[in-house]
């Protein structure tokens, strides 16, 4: 495969002769180690450590105006016989524009997201496993604020498995001063197999989150001073009865940095908003299992040992307190990241 992948990058270089043209490369390595206790039945308890590898490289056009890439990402556990790895193919092409218009087109990473989703939308156990996006986004970045739509096509159809894929939304705008208007949008449609029973029915899974947010940082003596609050709607749906169940509830957080130490807090109360995890699980309901709760609080309280543009070294302490029990994490992340730009600008201090 990347034989393939490097035939077809020399040739796109070959044929764009009047093109300024540039190698584009990447590497995204991450080390996690994670110890859970005081789970629930949907969390349990558990302790583990995975590596994940991702090194791209491909061809930039006019300064990054068209950038096709390739790649792999590779998931290992560390266990002991070193099975239930994972390799993950990463071809994209990404149109940048200088008024902040972007497409992306493929599977690409997560991270070129602006943000990452929130847990309700998101959960943790898929930002590990699943770094792709499989379809195609697009996005406005402007300094007041961003929008960016995405499909993601999550799993094909098969005799025997059942197609998967996902909408998201997401965008967040200054207003004036420090208030800002934030929005979340999420639509997860689970569709039969191939070859299936009589009771596999399509299943359909909405989220709308719309958030009003103060942005203080310019007004503490924090690095930085963040609060949201909003009402977090699902509405989801089993097409064999056609019955939709509306949940609904408040979510509000809270994120503040101060040097090197870095608080985050999210608390909800309502109805549970995921009714058919139970049925599903994650092929359904992309976010944390513990929104299943009619209350809970995740507080994140975090060191950043490394952090520079490099390197993003965190030792966390995270505790999950539901209306039926609660639990904490131990928590050490590594990601390194150097890229072509990078490289040069490093290079050109010396």
């Amino acid at each position: 495969m990347l034989k393939r992948l490097t035939a077809i990058l020399l040739s796109i270089v070959a044929m764009s002769p009047l093109a300024a043209q540039e190698v584009a490369w990447s590497i995204d390595a991450t080390v996690l180690l994670n110890n859970r206790e005081g789970g629930d039945e949907y969390t349990p308890d558990q302790t583990f450590m995975f590596t994940r590898l991702a090194p791209e490289v491909g061809v930039s056009l006019n300064d990054d105006a068209h950038l096709l890439k390739g790649g792999v990402a590779w998931y290992q556990p560390m266990i002991d016989d070193m099975s239930g790895y994972k390799v993950l193919p990463t071809l994209y092409y990404r149109y940048n524009r200088n008024d902040g218009w972007h497409v992306t087109t493929g599977m690409f990473p997560r991270s070129l997201m602006v943000h990452r989703a929130p847990r309700y939308m998101w959960s943790d156990s898929l930002d590990y496993c699943q770094p792709n996006i499989r379809g195609v986004m697009t996005q406005v970045i402007k300094p007041a604020g961003y929008a960016e739509l995405a499909v993601d096509w999550r799993q094909m159809q098969t005799d025997s498995r059942r197609e998967a894929f996902a909408v998201m939304l997401n965008t967040d705008w200054r207003v004036a001063g420090p208030c800002r208007l934030e929005g979340h949008l999420q639509y997860s449609h689970l569709a039969k197999s191939r070859i299936n029973k009589e009771d596999q029915h399509v299943n359909d899974d909405l989220l709308i989150n719309p958030m009003l947010a103060l942005d203080l940082s310019q007004r503490t003596a924090l690095d930085s001073l963040r609060l949201a609050a909003g009402a977090l709607i699902t509405m989801e749906r089993d097409r064999g009865d056609m019955k939709w169940l509306n949940h609904a509830g408040m979510v509000a957080t809270a994120t503040a940095q101060w040097r090197w130490l870095q608080l985050d807090e999210t608390f909800y109360t309502g109805k549970d908003l995921i009714p058919l995890y139970p049925r599903y699980g994650s092929l359904l309901n992309l976010g944390d299992p513990y929104y299943h709760n009619k209350l809970y609080s995740r507080t994140d309280l975090i060191g950043h040992i490394v952090n520079n543009r490099y390197v993003d070294m965190t030792a966390s302490l995270v505790f999950h307190a539901t209306d039926k029990a609660t639990g904490i994490w131990q928590q050490i992340t590594c990601r390194v990241y150097l890229d072509n730009r990078l490289w040069k600008a490093a290079k050109n201090k010396h």
